[in-house]
């Protein structure tokens, strides 16, 4: 039947269609509230209609991940390997950023999908071809990685999304904190963060540049060592 009136047809349902709806609901109002009646509503059909394009909700959850790291823009081939582990964390961070119930989810499954299966021999071939060990190599991933979970899950709980918000919330603690009681956390505050100019995401690059600076291929190794 047309959707909306007449002269406009409904697109026909699809698995991407699916996920994508999955998705934005997701993007709304968090993972809980991900139902297949949920999914189904948006786009205006029922819910059991899903099922001939998705087994159930794991498989919703399996095609939402994988449609997430498909956003992440692999590691470039023709760079070295800490500037192509800089671009795709800052890649990753903005795609969390812009799905927050991604980050819970990313390393879950147990049936990753192609996008995420590019995504993760993409790393480990730049990190490879750096000159990484194959255990140095995962030890490097894991900790990158591990790093940015980590702020972004800290980052998308904060109380502020921009510099005038961190000024108005900061603002207010410092006026509520009786006067003298917390002077290093006053002297921070003033001091760093409310500072013209200050960026939250500047602490993210700070972060990464010193566990990059840390890393180190292994002496004497290749991507092509043992071949």
């Amino acid at each position: 039947m047309p959707e909306g009136g007449k002269g406009r047809a409904r697109a026909p349902l699809s698995r991407e269609r699916v996920i994508r709806a999955a998705m934005a609901v997701a993007d709304e109002k968090g993972a809980a509230a991900l139902t297949m009646r949920a999914v189904a509503e948006p786009l205006g059909v029922e819910a059991m209609s899903l099922y001939h394009h998705v087994s159930g909700r794991e498989d919703v959850l399996d095609g939402m991940v994988d449609a997430v790291f498909g956003e992440i823009d692999l590691p470039p081939r023709d760079t070295d390997w800490k500037s192509a582990m800089r671009d795709r964390a800052a890649s990753a961070r903005a795609v969390l950023r812009r799905h927050p119930w991604a980050v819970a989810l990313m390393d879950s499954r147990s049936r990753p999908g192609p996008a995420t299966l590019r995504h993760h021999d993409a790393v480990i071939g730049a990190l490879r071809a750096g000159g990484f060990s194959v255990p140095m190599a995962a030890h490097a991933f894991s900790l990158i990685d591990s790093y940015l979970y980590g702020f972004v899950l800290q980052e998308v709980s904060l109380p502020f999304s921009g510099s005038a918000e961190l000024d108005e919330v900061a603002g207010a603690i410092l006026r509520d904190m009786p006067a003298d009681a917390y002077p290093h956390l006053t002297e921070l505050v003033t001091e760093h963060a409310l500072k013209p100019g200050y960026d939250y995401a500047e602490e993210f690059t700070f972060g990464l540049t010193l566990i990059l600076d840390a890393l180190r291929p292994d002496e004497g190794k290749s991507a092509d060592a043992g071949a």
